[in-house]
């Protein structure tokens, strides 16, 4: 059996992660701003430190894997962006940094974080966002965001998991993480029928907005599903599994753009093709 850290533990998606790692009898320690083995709030440099340190402190340095599932979804709010922007992006790469030496510790770790098919639905995103909160700029993502309205947290929150998307294909191929035999992943899950879908789908206007996008196969995710689809990406199974973002989404990513990945590499990107294989084998 294994030791794993949860956050956003407490509801929906992350709750049900941990009551499937529990039910198989692996040890789970959650993170979550209320109800959690360990409470904290990721939207703050102090709460993500005291995570990160209390569940290293509590798996005795060594971890068999982690799911990022805390995430803060788009509302109304002059503040909201930063806050997704905090616990959506900060919120998962800071932990993960200060857990890497113990899910290395494990010689054979799984890591899982909740992307979203918002990264390739949502269009207009702006790059300046995405860039800036690659390069650990908040106050720079918020400030360009501040020029959308209303709109603002819509794109902060694909904006944060695209950045968290192309952090971890980024990292997941570094010797820090499958060189230490870590195998980091994304999930992308659609619309899933969480506590805060369902408050949505209360709001008339909200409802009809949601009903409203393509899901081929019709109806909402159940949290469970994309529980099971963790647990697959956690076990052993997924050894050879290393900088995937895998859709779980009804097959709305694939109504919107069927055509667009993969594709061949442009002849534009070659030399930067060659250059990357130079370096594997260099490095190798």
């Amino acid at each position: 059996m294994g030791t794993y850290a949860v956050t956003g533990s407490a509801s929906g998606m992350g709750a049900a992660v941990v009551a499937r790692l529990v039910g198989e009898g692996h040890t789970v320690f959650g993170v979550d701003i209320q109800e959690a083995d360990v409470v904290a709030d990721l939207a703050t440099a102090e709460g993500r430190r005291t995570a990160a340190a209390a569940v290293l402190d509590r798996a005795g340095g060594v971890l068999d894997g982690a799911v990022l599932a805390a995430g803060l979804g788009p509302a109304p709010g002059r503040e909201r962006s930063r806050l997704i922007a905090e616990v959506n992006y900060r919120g998962v790469v800071e932990l993960l940094e200060a857990w890497q030496p113990a899910l290395a510790a494990a010689e054979r770790a799984k890591v899982v974080v909740f992307a979203s098919n918002s990264t390739t639905t949502v269009p207009l995103v702006p790059r300046r966002v995405v860039h800036a909160l690659l390069d650990g700029d908040v106050d720079k993502a918020v400030g360009t965001l501040r020029l959308l309205g209303k709109a603002a947290p819509t794109f902060a929150y694909a904006a944060s998991k695209i950045a968290v998307s192309h952090w971890v294909r980024r990292h997941a191929v570094a010797p820090a993480w499958a060189g230490a035999g870590i195998r980091l992943n994304a999930l992308a899950p659609g619309a899933i029928l969480t506590p805060l879908l369902e408050q949505q789908l209360a709001t008339p206007a909200e409802a009809r907005r949601i009903k409203a996008f393509p899901v081929p196969i019709g109806g909402f995710g159940d949290p469970g599903q994309l529980a099971a689809w963790v647990v697959f990406m956690l076990s052993d199974a997924a050894d050879f599994l290393c900088g995937s973002v895998v859709f779980v989404d009804g097959g709305s990513d694939a109504w919107f753009r069927a055509t667009d990945w993969p594709r061949p590499v442009p002849a534009r990107q070659l030399r930067s093709y060659l250059a990357r294989m130079r370096e594997f084998r260099r490095t190798s």
